[in-house]
């Protein structure tokens, strides 16, 4: 719904041209916006309101009825030059017009994503509704779920609806920790240019709203069924890549790798694996300078020389910390499989740790 603040400027920049007063009042005779103190009589224009004409002269004050879809919404009140007032309240009434239509669309059209990406909506209201609103139903989409903190949400939205207002590209949010952006791709568009978008947003929020952010996004889907899906899929992107990938600020589905199956892993089944490799012995009680060296050999293929270089430690230093590892949990990283075993156990420790985190939020 339109805002007093969006009519009050509204009518303000129409007083400095036309040197009339205008006022806005409710079918209940609410002031929602006024360019003066001197306030028409407000019972004349609730009277006004429930009336058939379209405008009346009282006085020096002329009234309009400011309509949506033919139903009275406000009534406008021009004070001033007789001779004026008609003029100027109708062109008044005219804007507030269409400001009222454009913010309804694009209050509809929030609202049907919402339910859309929420899958609130039935087969056939989909089809129905995206017509009513000028969706094309068969387009080629895709979704981008943007987390952003709850105090910049507000700047952070309005810079993507700004960056964003190309036909086809729809801005929503769903809480106050995400915000959705839907993409309409064009026909010269490819996952580079996916990505590409994803580094802007970033870049965008980065440099206007001066705050760090992360992006996810889901698959290309080319039917608006579909776009809850790939919804669905930026948000595990998202929750994916804050569990295994943290270093990471952009995730896509399509490249979660084995995060993605241990995202979906019972947490119980977890346990149970965790306990079946450590023991009592659990990763973060072991040392963390022994943990960190061990996932830089293994980041660099197992190549002691090229680990040591990079650690700035003697080779020997890096094999007794690797030693050290094995004698407290069994674990050879400089075997496959171990470290194979190794690797895979430490995520599912990060991801137990963050389902039990959550759980208590």
């Amino acid at each position: 719904m339109i805002t007093k603040q969006v009519i009050k400027t509204s009518i303000e920049e129409l007083k400095e041209v036309s040197k009339t007063d205008f006022f806005v009042v409710d079918g209940q005779g609410l002031l929602m916006a006024a360019t003066s103190k001197d306030i028409p009589n407000t019972e004349a224009m609730v009277e006004f309101f429930s009336s058939k004409a379209d405008s009346q002269i009282i006085g020096d004050v002329t009234l309009f009825k400011i309509k949506d879809e033919d139903e009275p919404v406000f009534v406008l009140a021009a004070k001033g030059n007789p001779a004026d007032t008609y003029v100027y309240g109708k062109i008044c009434t005219n804007e507030l017009t269409h400001l009222l239509v454009a913010y309804r669309e694009q209050f509809d059209t929030t609202i049907y994503f919402q339910n859309l990406l929420l899958d609130n909506l039935l087969s056939v209201d989909i089809y129905n509704r995206a017509r009513k609103l000028g969706i094309s139903h068969n387009a080629k989409r895709i979704v981008y779920v943007v987390e952003v903190s709850r105090e910049k949400s507000p700047e952070a939205m309005q810079a993507l609806k700004s960056a964003f207002a190309e036909e086809g590209d729809f801005t929503v949010s769903v809480d106050d920790k995400n915000i959705i952006l839907i993409h309409t791709l064009g026909e010269d568009e490819d996952l580079d240019n996916i990505e590409d978008m994803a580094k802007c947003v970033e870049e965008i929020l980065n440099t206007e709203v001066m705050i760090k952010t992360r992006v996810a996004y889901g698959a290309v889907v080319e039917d608006l069924r579909l776009l809850s899906q790939s919804y669905k899929e930026a948000k595990m992107a998202l929750d994916v890549g804050a569990i295994f990938y943290s270093e990471k600020t952009i995730m896509a589905y399509n490249s979660l790798g084995i995060g993605r199956l241990i995202y979906q892993l019972p947490v119980n089944l977890c346990k149970i694996f965790v306990d079946e490799v450590f023991g009592d012995e659990l990763p973060e009680e072991v040392d963390e300078e022994v943990i960190s060296t061990v996932n830089a050999f293994l980041d660099n293929n197992f190549n002691v020389s090229e680990t040591a270089r990079k650690l700035y430690i003697h080779r020997n230093t890096l094999g007794y910390r690797i030693e050290k590892l094995k004698q407290s949990t069994g674990l050879d990283v400089r075997e496959f499989n171990d470290a194979l075993t190794f690797r895979i156990a430490l995520m599912v420790v990060n991801y137990i740790k963050f389902v039990e985190e959550n759980q208590k939020i």
